[in-house]
């Protein structure tokens, strides 16, 4: 089943770039903040407290307990940042709606202004939590959408670019961990588009962008969540 479209739309756009460690998240998220605007970008790397970052050093797998604080964190991150460039811009905080006679019409006008952030975002349920409205507002006085960028990229290429990384506190041993936590996103009920990160990092952010701009919303992120899977 596909849900069905809406005409709602918003002036900001979130783009949350999500894999595993060694996907290229920084690489091709931050590329594709400066050909998106530029627009800001968040290492969501940056926002984990000293204690996750402590056992990622040791070895040692973060459990749920460990993840909900940063990713709420990660959450207010966004939300600060498409505050802060709509205040920059001089932008409405409003959603803005096609005119079209048809419900499930394709015309709809992307936004314009972006925040990029780089996330693992492994879970689903983690998704879940990222793309839940802020608390403080109702649904139809949220300024931004969010649209998930799964990198892809073979287990044997990963443990490559880990060995060789430098200066980063994960631990390449807990790449396995990762790859068993991960629940790829359902591009049918998720908001959320799929790359090849194989590929080189400029080629693999052009068409991350061009898939972001051309993206059509799908009701609201958390709405697209939460369909039925049993609903035929």
């Amino acid at each position: 089943m596909r849900v069905e479209d809406t005409q709602r739309t918003y002036p900001v756009r979130a783009v949350i770039v999500m894999g595993v460690s060694g996907c290229g998240k920084t690489a091709i998220g931050s590329r594709m903040a400066s050909m998106l605007g530029p627009a800001p970008f968040i290492d969501a790397d940056t926002l984990h407290p000293p204690q996750n970052i402590n056992k990622m050093a040791q070895g040692i797998a973060l459990s749920d307990s460990d993840r909900w604080p940063w990713l709420r964190r990660v959450r207010e991150q966004i939300d600060v940042e498409a505050n802060m460039l709509l205040a920059s811009q001089g932008a409405i905080p409003q959603q803005t709606h096609a005119t079209t006679n048809d419900s499930r019409t394709d015309d709809i006008v992307c936004p314009q202004l972006y925040v990029v952030c780089g996330c693992s975002a492994l879970k689903r349920s983690y998704r879940e939590l990222l793309s839940q409205n802020h608390p403080d507002k109702p649904a139809e006085n949220q300024t931004y959408d969010i649209v998930f960028v799964y990198v892809s990229v073979e287990r044997q290429e990963l443990a490559r670019r880990l060995e060789q990384r430098k200066n980063h506190f994960f631990d390449p041993s807990l790449l396995d961990s990762q790859l068993n936590t991960l629940e790829p996103p359902d591009c049918v009920r998720e908001a959320a588009i799929i790359i090849d990160g194989n590929q080189p990092v400029e080629v693999a952010a052009v068409d991350a962008c061009v898939s972001v701009k051309n993206y059509r919303r799908s009701r609201s992120p958390i709405d697209l969540l939460d369909v039925d899977l049993n609903e035929e």
